[in-house]
């Protein structure tokens, strides 16, 4: 049975412009790293309900970049950055929001295997100040969040993504 009310515990620093994101799930690691990697899955599971996601360019390798962009009721969302590091434990990307390009954070995103068929996404966007961090937190960021990583429950428990990604090397 798959707990569709599993949140995903965020945390602000209080010293540093940081948030912090903490979510088990019920996939290994190389599951979880091919559900953020390959853009056909990306766009199944990201974002709240509601939200279509399209692919403009995504190349998810060290050097890589790439944007997307999400719809709903007519209203287009941008985002792009660059992947500096891809590999089976850690993603290191930017990432930006089209709507201010100024405000460019810095994901490291982290596959801790617990064992079991299970993984812990611990995830770290440092952002350009503290007034952008905290316009994050407010814009309902939770809930897309939570949405989207339900989304991905439900396709990791189809059986939908294989445990292995092509060009990250191990």
């Amino acid at each position: 049975m798959i707990d569709t009310v599993k949140k995903a515990v965020i945390e602000a620093d209080p010293a540093l412009p940081i948030i912090r994101v903490t979510r088990d799930f019920a996939a290994t690691q190389a599951q979880l790293l091919r559900a953020h990697t390959d853009p056909e899955l990306f766009v199944r599971w990201v974002g709240p309900d509601g939200m279509t996601t399209t692919v403009d360019r995504w190349d998810a390798s060290t050097g890589g970049s790439w944007r997307y962009v999400s719809t709903r009721d007519g209203m287009e969302f941008g985002f792009y950055g660059c992947f500096h590091e891809v590999r089976p434990d850690r993603i290191v990307q930017t990432f930006t929001w089209e709507g201010d390009p100024d405000g460019v954070s810095l994901q490291t995103l982290e596959f801790e295997d617990l064992g079991d068929g299970r993984t812990r996404l611990r995830t770290q966007s440092l952002c350009d100040s503290f007034e952008s961090r905290d316009a994050w937190l407010r814009s309902g960021m939770e809930i897309g969040m939570d949405q989207g990583y339900a989304k991905l429950d439900v396709l990791l428990a189809s059986g939908e993504i294989a445990g292995t990604v092509e060009g990250v090397k191990a």
